[in-house]
């Protein structure tokens, strides 16, 4: 190895990226003569992937990946040209070639040298020697992951593919997006030069009317003048200002194009092709499948589909869980497919494409299919549901418990089922990344599980729409539809209100009282209403005020510091510079449903002034002591009041701020933030900054209270004071009694 060249660390990254590419060309070829070796264009593609991965080696000075290219390429060649036929035991050898080149070169460059000229050695023994060479044992090593590039069509073999940095690309899109917002404000403005031309032209018409008026009189000849040169100077500045008016309008309409070229190709640098991440998937199945005993191949469609780089990188573990089941669960041995009729060889389909907005990821099989019965039998052995309710189960509901975290259906560990990790970990994806999953089933036909996922989560196509006079994002995956509903369509239905869509009674909720609103806007004769769909099909009506758009917007997360805001997903910029807070639809609903079980859900037409019970006051007790957080609670619930209750200084400041609280009380001593800390922070905040704060604390020296008095606190207790009144008539002292 030249020791020189791997100084030069930018042309080693460059030598990996290539040999990634090779490496995945080298694969799919391989696998494809295996089952073709008359192929001649993959025979062809193969060679040619070997002999760049030789010159490239050789440039870097990588003697190991060298030689090893270079036998893969000598082999090939004789295949072409007749002298010795691809045959299983060939492709085996040449598929650990691929291995090999796939993790070179490791940082013992001997080793190296000494695994290719066993490689070598192992390409020009006879047959014989398949005892002491076996066939590659069924582990795949991940590719490495290239850096996610600036354009990257594999379609296109002559393209150049540039190393940027995630980090980039995110400001990139963040700085276009801001462009496209600027740019579209030129309209507005162009807009607001009318009223000023409209002014010129009655001034114009004003100067000659006074002209007209002054020729007839014994006005004197400088008055005249003036005049004259006065409505020159008018007739200038309309001219002028039209002409300026037509230039803006035109400037406008081109910056406003060229800003959304650039959010566009912006947006297109985040978005790789689902080819790069399933390239080695192939050659998993195919290894899998001979260790098991079995026969199966995978076939992809949609590889050039464009998926957003970080729901690319999180495929990566949920589809290699449901490959492996497929092997694994799905295809049956040889002899049980053809005594089902079936070819000995199993297909496994893995699809992509685009769908109403979202991702579709299908991962299906042509084997067995899923025991139903038997599922519901393990279902009942686990306890996790007597054996009334598993007989009255659906096939879909019976097929949900393949999510649950720990199940499984095999009896016995082995290296590849039995854990009982797999699918859990797919669910779990898809709920991360705002996704589904489901499970279709034919016995003895095969499995089908599809990913319903975002096309990207950079991006988010919202429906924008007004809720207490601040606008809010609903994102598109999350609503079935929008409806205008009449107001004598909403009916009473034990206490909670309901309307009839396509057949079926739907709950319905106001949006304002959902994001806690003290005041609501009344609802009119015609109610809005989006219709949204949780996770399990379930369908909810939320009523807002006005629908104002549907925009693509740029998701901005909100700053770590601030914790998770309840019911807030990210935020974002309009196209006309508005914010926007885009909601976390979820976790909307999950509020929706604590509601309806606490009873706490009002009518969306209630006058909340007249129905609505007497506010009591609400208290947000902080400490790290369970024991003390726990008294507290219970001393102040007793007494009446609303109680939250926080862990520490952070969980107290995230609370803080996402809710209304007339008192807060602080412990001083805690992890992450004390209370020190958490009381100065709500001084300085203007929403904040008039909230009572009481510091209760075990430190009771006088250094301690002026401590916590100089810092802001209303009141200083010491803990010792709990075996009296003193805390709750403190309390009272601060905030009064517990209604209002």
């Amino acid at each position: 190895m030249n020791p020189n060249s791997l100084r030069d660390a930018s042309l080693l990254d460059l030598y990996k990226m290539e040999a990634d590419a090779q490496v995945q060309v080298l694969d799919a070829g391989l696998l494809a003569l295996e089952h073709d070796p008359q192929a001649a264009a993959h025979l062809a593609a193969c060679m040619r992937a070997a002999h760049s991965l030789k010159g490239a080696a050789r440039i870097v000075g990588l003697d190991g990946p060298v030689r090893v290219a270079h036998a893969m390429e000598d082999r090939l060649v004789d295949a072409q040209k007749g002298y010795a036929p691809l045959d299983a035991f060939a492709i085996d050898l040449l598929l650990r070639g691929t291995d090999l080149l796939r993790n070179m070169p490791t940082p013992d460059a001997e080793a190296d040298i000494a695994a290719a000229r066993i490689f070598v050695e192992s390409l020009t023994l006879p047959r014989t020697a398949d005892a002491a060479l076996p066939p590659p044992k069924a582990t795949v090593t991940p590719a490495r992951t290239a850096e996610p590039t600036a354009t990257h069509q594999p379609e296109t073999a002559d393209e150049r593919a540039l190393r940027v940095t995630a980090r980039t690309l995110d400001e990139l899109l963040g700085l276009s997006s801001e462009t496209l917002v600027e740019a579209n404000r030129l309209s507005p403005f162009a807009a607001s030069l009318l009223p000023l031309k409209r002014m010129q032209d009655g001034l114009a018409k004003l100067l000659e009317a006074l002209q007209h008026r002054t020729a007839g009189l014994a006005a004197d000849d400088d008055m005249q003048t003036a005049l004259a040169q006065a409505r020159q100077q008018a007739a200038a500045c309309q001219q002028l200002l039209g002409e300026r008016m037509a230039q803006a309008d035109q400037f406008g309409w081109r910056i406003g194009d060229l800003g959304q070229r650039l959010y566009d190709t912006a947006l297109r640098c985040r978005m790789r092709p689902f080819g790069d991440a399933v390239a080695n998937l192939p050659r998993m199945v195919r290894d899998l499948a001979r260790t098991l005993g079995k026969q199966a191949r995978l076939e992809i469609d949609g590889e050039v589909t464009r998926v957003d780089r970080d729901i690319l990188e999180g495929l990566d573990a949920p589809l290699t869980h449901l490959l492996r089941n497929a092997v694994d669960h799905g295809i049956e041995p040889p002899a049980q497919r053809r005594a089902a009729g079936k070819r000995e060889e199993g297909t496994i389909t893995l699809r992509a494409r685009h769908s109403a907005g979202m991702l579709l990821v299908e991962v299906g099989d042509d084997g067995r299919g899923i025991d139903v019965p038997r599922l519901r039998e393990e279902i009942v052995a686990r306890g996790l549901a007597a054996r009334q309710t598993a007989d009255a189960l659906s096939e879909t509901e019976t097929l949900a418990f393949l999510f649950l975290p720990g199940f499984t259906t095999r009896a016995a560990v082995t290296e590849i089922s039995g854990r009982g990790v797999g699918l859990d970990v797919v669910h779990d994806m898809a709920r991360r990344l705002r996704g589904a999953v489901r499970v279709h089933q034919r016995t003895g036909e095969g499995t089908r599980f599809t990913l319903e996922l975002p096309l990207s989560l950079s991006v988010a196509r919202s429906l924008i729409v007004e809720i207490a006079g601040e606008r809010y994002a609903f994102p598109l995956a999350y609503v079935a539809r929008t409806l205008r509903l009449p107001h004598d369509a909403i009916e009473q239905l034990e206490g909670r209100q309901h309307f009839e869509h396509e057949g079926r009674q739907i709950g319905l909720v106001g949006a304002s009282q959902v994001l806690q609103y003290a005041q609501r806007p009344p609802m009119g004769d015609v109610v809005p209403v989006v219709l949204l769909n949780d996770q399990q099909g379930r369908h909810y009506g939320v009523a807002v005020d006005r629908f104002i758009a549907e925009q693509t917007l740029v998701v901005q997360p909100l700053d770590p510091r601030l914790g998770k805001l309840q019911d807030i997903q990210a935020g974002a910029v309009m196209e006309d510079g508005s914010p926007v807070l885009i909601l976390d639809v979820e976790d909307m609903l999950r509020s929706i449903e604590k509601q309806v079980a606490s009873g706490t859900l009002q009518r969306v037409d209630a006058d909340t002034a007249a129905h609505a019970p007497k506010r009591r006051k609400r208290i947000l007790v902080v400490d790290d002591s369970l024991t003390v957080r726990e008294l507290e609670r219970k001393l102040l619930a007793n007494r009446g009041y609303d109680v939250t209750v926080a862990v520490d200084g952070m969980d107290g400041w995230n609370m803080a701020r996402a809710q209304n609280f007339d008192l807060i009380v602080t412990d001083v001593d805690m992890p992450r933030m004390d209370g020190i800390e958490l009381l100065t922070l709500v001084r300085k905040d203007p929403r904040l900054q008039s909230t009572h704060v009481m510091v209760v604390s075990y430190k009771d020296r006088p250094e301690d209270r002026q401590r916590g008095l100089d810092a802001g606190a209303d009141y200083y207790l010491g803990k010792s004071s709990f075996h009296d009144d003193a805390l709750l008539d403190a309390v009272e002292d601060l905030i009064g009694r517990a209604e209002s």
